[in-house]
């Protein structure tokens, strides 16, 4: 690498914080100044702020978004035996949140062409056993939702939306999260709206539900020590709360910020042989938690390792898809050729909303090299 060219991180957050870094500062002192810190105003008031962003009834903050799976699982009934539907290609914490409940994954193949679940292979792996789908909006495309409710219809099954990456992602014009039973949602840092820490979210419009999991997430009471089942400690912290209403005001900009990005990218990519840019479908309104190409011809990690020795960083989501990892190798599970193969070629590059159209040139011509 040159020494006149910095290093490109995947994810860089220093230029959202010094945007707001007066107003972050102004809502952390509030929060000071109050000694509020458990389930604060700040709490309830961004819960209420993303029910009505979401178009749904409630929204209950959690600490996590594997709570907000587990505590959303929990709500809509599993229970040990049931068979979930769901896919290979995502994070350990969806297959996790099933298995938390000695419920079984069933890993269903994924389309190559938006990485979500195959809905033309749904049906066949459905049982008797089956009482859930769980659908993972993942990189910020959302899935095919009409002919996957068709389904859960027919078969009388529930769903629950993974949205860990989709927030502010939307299908034919309504939020992810409010389109299943229940959505489930993770405020990690590297999330499109991030904590500066752990936080995480369930929407739903069902009230039964809502109150399902606000029970749960305070050790399963209603009124304080009253206890009616054993629940879990999962409030999001009042200053995690404070931040996250500062950045929710720049959700839809940064979003938009991140489409323009991946544009610029798509434009550029399109020309290289051997790389595949991801697409997005017209039913959605992506939001590229992560821009992931697929690199062709087994290149991925040669090009991986071409972009680190100039100062780029990059990331591989997913290496690995559940139905290989450790705790879920020995089990039976029907080929997943799909999942395996992209789990050889997917390729994170970087993206953030204020991304500058010299960086997207710089990663885009070291692919270009990287695969001729």
């Amino acid at each position: 690498m040159s020494a006149t060219l910095s290093k490109i991180p995947v994810l860089d957050l220093k230029p959202e914080i010094a945007l707001i870094r007066d107003e972050l500062m102004a809502a952390i002192e509030g929060v000071l100044d109050s000694t509020q810190f458990i389930m604060g105003p700040n709490v309830k008031a961004f819960e209420q702020e993303v029910a009505e962003y979401m178009g749904v009834k409630h929204a209950v903050a959690l600490n996590s978004g594997t709570d907000a799976l587990i505590l959303g699982c929990s709500a809509l009934g599993l229970k040990p035996g049931d068979e979930v539907i769901t896919t290979p290609f995502t994070f350990f914490a969806t297959g996790e949140a099933i298995s938390h409940f000695h419920a079984t994954p069933v890993f269903v193949d994924i389309d190559p062409t938006t990485y979500n679940l195959d809905l033309n292979q749904v049906e066949a792996r459905i049982t008797e056993k089956t009482t859930m789908i769980l659908p993972v909006h993942l990189y910020g495309h959302a899935v095919d939702m009409d002919p996957l409710l068709a389904l859960a219809k027919k078969h009388n099954l529930k769903v629950l939306e993974d949205c860990a990456q989709s927030f502010g992602s939307t299908y034919k014009g309504k939020k992810t999260g409010a389109i299943g039973e229940g959505g489930a949602f993770s405020f990690f840092p590297s999330k499109n709206l991030g904590a500066f820490g752990d936080g995480g979210m369930f929407t739903t419009n069902d009230d039964s539900y809502a109150d399902t999991v606000r029970m749960l997430r305070v050790h399963g009471a209603r009124k304080k020590y009253f206890n009616e089942t054993v629940g879990v400690n999962s409030r999001l912290d009042e200053l995690q709360a404070a931040i996250l209403r500062v950045k929710f005001r720049y959700i839809d900009e940064w979003n938009a910020g991140r489409r323009r990005a991946a544009n610029y990218y798509t434009d550029a990519l399109n020309k290289i042989d051997g790389v595949i840019p991801p697409s997005a479908a017209d039913y959605t309104d992506h939001v590229y938690h992560q821009y992931t190409i697929r690199i062709l011809g087994g290149k991925r990690d040669a090009v991986q390792q071409k972009l680190a020795e100039e100062g780029i960083g990059s990331f591989v989501y997913y290496p690995v898809a559940l139905h290989k990892l450790p705790v879920y190798a020995e089990k039976p599970h029907h080929p997943l050729p799909v999942s395996d193969q992209l789990s050889t070629e997917v390729l994170s590059l970087p993206i953030w909303p204020t991304i500058e159209e010299s960086v997207l040139d710089r990663v885009t011509k070291v692919i270009a090299n990287a695969v001729s």
